[in-house]
């Protein structure tokens, strides 16, 4: 691993000659790396505890294991960081299944993939860092590149997934459904996951929007999604969260409104400085859509929608960006315009969703599933990075040793923004190659971590929308 970590550091020095891939093909690969792991024989673990009692702290490990041998169409890459999305909590949990089981699945697909079914997981579904090694077929990448990669890992032998990606039956996202994940020294990825790092960013800033900035592009602009398009009224919860702050940039990038719903005074202010004007602090205004576990307050939904109003000028949202789920998806429904749109991408609150479909069928509204992005859809918004008109929400950073505390607290909510983690980078702030770009957008590049409280989040909140009431869908809020 030395002649790796030296072969990356060299590139810090702006006097260097261009890489050369063959200087990097000629690295010689280690026998094993360091990943951060869960483990088949300890699904167990936390049986009989609600979800709050658990602590991923307990169940992520870093172990040594070895490096996967390479298949056609595939990369081996050197991770400088990662970052933590809530697939890697669901994960830590077991919830709502352990994932070996996923695992298993895709390893009964081929010998290829049987390389995935080991009964430990290797987590994480972002990465910036070094190409190392391609395997056949691969054209594109070459050893020596500067890369970051998207999650959606898919086969496209079969017809359905040749409109939209996601559609694929084979579709899996990596470091969930596959193994290799992100949160190591080394990850195993397919070639068409890798899009080029951008230069003005750290490694550790590269590396955190990949999920949730994908998966926002897709629910809010993409026309698999919502289509916004200029004027929209976009409803955001937990706007200051993994997927919410990227949400609120698109939209306001795009021409949008976004109407923030955060959980505290510190991250309405938050939201204001990413450029937002109608926020509501739904804890200081006392939302509560619930009576008991088994009713909802239709007079809340109302109170909720009037408020909405005061802050557009009488309109209701076009869009919602729903990723709570049950808590909040009967107002959700509620709140959204005569023939508007609710595209949701997970259930951070509950999957069991329970809503008034009289307010659904009589105006008109549609509800879209949405989970995560294609390729494509990736990569445009990974484009919109690299030109900064998006910018990552990097709150804090954690050393690949500690990956459990940060899951830890991105499971307690105690962040705002993405944590990141650094693997084969030694420190925060290298991997910067486009000074000039950097310097023009250095305040927004560090909006969410010179906020008061980015650091260490509400306390007790495990969720912006609101405290959980059941286990978490298979898809990414992050808010994923």
């Amino acid at each position: 691993m030395k002649e790796i970590k030296d072969a990356i550091a060299a590139l810090e020095d702006p006097g260097r000659a261009p890489t050369d891939p063959a200087e990097f093909a000629a690295l010689p690969l280690p026998e094993s790396y360091r990943a951060v792991t869960v483990h088949r024989d300890e699904t167990e673990m936390f049986a009989g505890l609600p979800g709050h009692q658990k602590d991923p702290r307990r169940s992520l490990h870093l172990n040594e294991v070895p490096v996967p041998a390479l298949g056609p169409g595939e990369a081996l890459v050197a991770v400088m960081a990662s970052s933590i999305n809530y697939n890697t909590v669901w994960t830590a949990l077991f919830e709502p299944v352990p994932t070996f089981a996923f695992l298993r699945r895709y390893g009964r697909l081929s010998p290829l993939a049987a390389r995935h079914d080991l009964p430990y997981h290797v987590v994480g579904s972002d990465l910036a860092g070094v190409v190392l090694r391609t395997g056949p077929g691969v054209t594109a990448w070459h050893p020596g590149d500067e890369v970051v990669a998207h999650c959606l890992s898919v086969e496209l032998e079969a017809a359905d997934g040749h409109g939209d990606t996601l559609l694929d039956p084979e579709q899996r996202i990596w470091g969930y459904e596959t193994n290799f994940g992100g949160l190591a020294e080394i990850s195993l990825v397919k070639a068409n996951q890798l899009m080029p790092k951008p230069r003005h960013l750290s490694w550790e800033e590269a590396a955190s929007p990949g999920l949730v900035n994908s998966t926002a592009y897709r629910q809010l602009v993409s026309r698999n999604g919502a289509g916004m398009k200029q004027g929209d009224n976009v409803l955001v919860w937990g706007a200051t969260g993994g997927l919410g702050g990227y949400a609120t940039q698109l939209a306001l990038a795009g021409g949008a409104t976004p109407v923030c719903v955060v959980s505290s005074e510190a991250r309405a202010e938050l939201c204001r400085r990413m450029g937002a004007e109608a926020v509501i602090d739904r804890a200081a205004e006392g939302y509560r859509f619930w009576r008991d576990e088994e009713t909802q307050d239709p007079a809340e939904w109302r109170r909720f929608g009037s408020r909405i109003r005061e802050l557009t000028g009488g309109e209701d949202v076009d869009i919602v960006i729903e990723h709570p789920g049950r808590e909040t998806f009967g107002a959700s429904v509620y709140v959204t315009r005569k023939g508007g749109t609710i595209v949701t991408c997970a259930s951070t609150s509950g999957y069991q969703h329970t809503y008034d479909n009289r307010h659904l069928w009589m105006n008109l509204k549609r509800i879209v599933g949405s989970h995560f992005a294609t390729y494509r859809e990736a990569w445009e918004a990974n484009r919109l990075i690299a030109k900064g008109r998006i910018h990552p929400t990097l709150s804090r950073t954690f050393p690949l040793r500690e990956a459990g505390q940060a899951a830890h607290e991105v499971h307690r909510n105690l962040h705002q923004g993405k944590v990141g983690v650094l693997a084969l980078a030694p420190r925060e702030g290298l991997g910067v190659r486009d000074h000039a770009t950097r310097e023009r957008h250095l305040a927004a590049i560090n909006l969410f971590r010179t906020t008061p409280d980015a650091a260490h989040g509400d306390a007790g909140r495990h969720d912006e929308a609101t405290p959980r009431r059941g286990t978490a869908s298979r898809t990414e809020a992050e808010a994923a």
